[in-house]
């Protein structure tokens, strides 16, 4: 894995410019702790950070395609997983090559295809390809967003980069809020394409864009679609289990040390199962696959369930760990740790965004960090409650005759920290006028029920934008520790297969996953098989509580974070006693906290 940036312009001579792109790389070493490099063009100018994961010692970057005069650049982020069959089908169409890595197929894959090699890619990507034959810049992001790409407008060009901080590196990009982009951080929507910073946008998920002479051109190579899907219950269940074998094992492939996360929950065992299996079959019958969990100082004797969480993780993953054999370690973090100033900072910069979820931030953060003192790579569980249905609002009647985005009703306003109504940002109008177009862009089926056309709507909401806020996350904090993380049930077949099923197929056993649950027997203990969905933990002590309530205050005393905030919204939560904060007034402190540290370290212009 690695950062990617740099820039094209034609009226000016990019050679110039070595301080800026070096700069611009510079932002991104996190992510690629390993290895630097940039290339400049007469028009053109990238750079590149190395996460060695495949080939370390052939896959350095940004690569040419021949090392005099060459006339195609690429800097590339991710891991295109079939590239063996690629490399062996370009071999056939007469390409040589001169590494192992999969940096080196993308590169010969455009020379073949050109824009259309977005199509034979099978992975998590995002990167950019400058064409100095055509004078042409092409960058593509990846089926489900799973890798970031944000780009600006330069003079004559645009920027690029992997996390727009990189982008602020250029003389011509300021950190600039506006009224829309606070519109976008606080409405809780997770829009695809523009950001909270104001002329910053990204790469649509399955997107590409080119820029050339003639300007910017934008389109989608993938997108979800209504299918026709007349599998029955068994082949479903057992496609769905070919499908995730097929992904888990496809993402094996490392040069490094290889984890995975194990919650103890339905979706991280299931696959840290397949994962071990297919370790054994390659490496021996005593070959053990390493998995992590996460917990808290306080939990066992604290826990108290909430409107996301209905029991201690801990256990449930201590018998995976057992049932499958692998080595299994619990991250212990005390919670004295999450109110630390450096943790918190390290987080809010990592994201370049006012916009987290406090606590549960701050320890994936940690816990990434302590699982990079063993591992390179990790596998997550992420979305299969997205893919599958597995989210209370897929079953909640309310959730279901409600005309909005349904995890506003789990987490409400409660959770989003309150605006100064002087601001005028008219959030609601927002919200609806967004949901009435995310509505309209499902694709659905002629002989679609009534109740089945719900059913997609909230499925294609769930994907697009739901998860677009959980795999930025991920992909944040595990690179901001020079962490790989890997999220098989991000398959773009798995994905469009379970997407083009039936809801009735997909609840057949009348609770959520049904069909991931049947595809996963025998792969996980009984306890685990048949646990309620659980989310990521959180503490809950009240210290805790106590001492976040005190960061919160001492935001609010910053002239600028009263300026953007609703004062007497957040009072109660700030006089609530400690062991009675209740989750979502706790997360609207957490989202105080966070925007002053944001306000700190990114001094944004604020154009309101």
């Amino acid at each position: 894995m690695c950062g990617i940036t740099g820039w094209a312009s034609f009226p000016h001579d990019a050679r110039t410019q070595a301080a800026v792109i070096e700069a611009m790389t510079a932002t991104l070493t996190p992510r690629g702790p390993d290895a630097g490099g940039v290339w400049l063009g007469e028009h053109a100018a990238l750079g590149h950070r190395r996460l060695a994961v495949i080939d370390p010692a052939g896959g350095g970057q940004p690569m040419t395609d021949r090392p005099d005069r060459p006339t195609v650049v690429l800097s590339y982020s991710g891991e295109v997983y079939n590239h063996h069959q690629l490399r062996a089908e370009l071999r056939g169409r007469g390409h040589t090559f001169r590494t192992r890595s999969d940096t080196e197929v993308v590169l010969r894959a455009y020379a073949e295809w050109g824009e259309d090699l977005a199509d034979h890619l099978e992975g998590m990507f995002a990167f950019a390809v400058w064409d100095e034959r055509a004078q042409r810049l092409l960058l593509v992001r990846d089926r489900l967003g799973v890798k970031p790409l944000f780009w600006a407008a330069v003079e004559g060009g645009l920027a690029f980069a992997s996390e727009p901080k990189a982008l602020f590196a250029h003389p011509e990009i300021r950190p600039r809020v506006d009224a829309d982009g606070l519109r976008e951080a606080y409405s809780l929507l997770f829009n695809t394409g523009p950001t909270v910073w104001s002329g910053v946008r990204e790469v649509e998920p399955g997107g590409l864009l080119v820029l050339d002479r003639d300007g910017i051109r934008e389109r989608r190579y993938w997108q979800l679609a209504a299918e026709l899907h007349d599998d029955d219950q068994d082949t479903a269940v057992a496609h769905v289990r070919e499908l995730v074998g097929t992904a888990a094992r496809g993402q094996l492939e490392a040069d490094v040390p290889l984890c995975s996360l194990l919650s103890g929950g339905l979706d991280s065992t299931v696959l840290t199962a397949l994962l071990a299996d297919e370790l054994r079959l390659r490496e021996g019958p005593d070959a053990r696959i390493r998995s992590y969990a996460v917990d808290y100082s306080d939990q066992a004797e604290r826990f108290t369930g909430d409107v996301l969480r209905t029991g201690h993780d801990t256990p449930y993953a201590t018998e995976a760990g057992a049932f499958i054999g692998t080595d299994h370690s619990t991250v212990v973090l005390d919670p004295r740790a999450l109110l630390d100033p450096e943790h918190r900072k390290a987080v809010v910069v990592a994201r370049d965004s006012p916009i987290g979820v406090g606590d549960m931030d701050t320890s994936l953060y940690l816990l990434f960090g302590e699982i990079r003192k063993h591992s390179t790579v990790a596998l997550s569980g992420e979305a299969a409650d997205e893919v599958f249905g597995g989210y209370p609002w897929f079953h909640s009647p309310k959730a279901l005759h409600a005309a909005t985005f349904p995890w506003l009703l789990v987490t409400g306003d409660e959770a989003a920290m309150p605006l100064n109504p002087e601001l005028g940002l008219r959030m609601e109008e927002f919200r609806r006028d967004t949901y009435t177009g995310a509505l309209a862009a499902v694709p659905h089926r002629d002989d679609e029920t009534p109740a089945e056309h719900r059913q997609r709507e909230m499925q294609h909401v769930s994907l697009t934008r739901w998860l677009r806020q959980l795999l930025h996350r991920k992909d944040r904090l595990s690179m901001a520790q020079g962490l790989e993380v890997r999220v098989p049930y991000c398959d773009h077949r798995l994905v469009a297969y379970a997407f083009a099923a039936p809801w009735a197929l997909k609840s057949f056993d009348g609770r959520e996953k049904s069909l991931l649950r049947a595809a996963g027997a025998g792969l996980a203990p009984h306890s685990v098989l048949h646990r309620p969905k659980n989310h990521y933990p959180a503490t809950h002590h009240p210290d805790y509580n106590r001492g976040l309530q005190d960061l919160a205050r001492e935001a609010l005393a910053v002239e600028q974070v009263r300026a953007l905030a609703d004062e007497t919204r957040i009072k109660p939560s700030l006089d609530t006693p400690p062991d009675r904060l209740e989750w979502g007034h706790r997360l609207r402190l957490e989202r105080v906290v966070d925007l002053a540290l944001w306000l700190d370290h990114h001094r944004p212009e604020l154009a309101l």
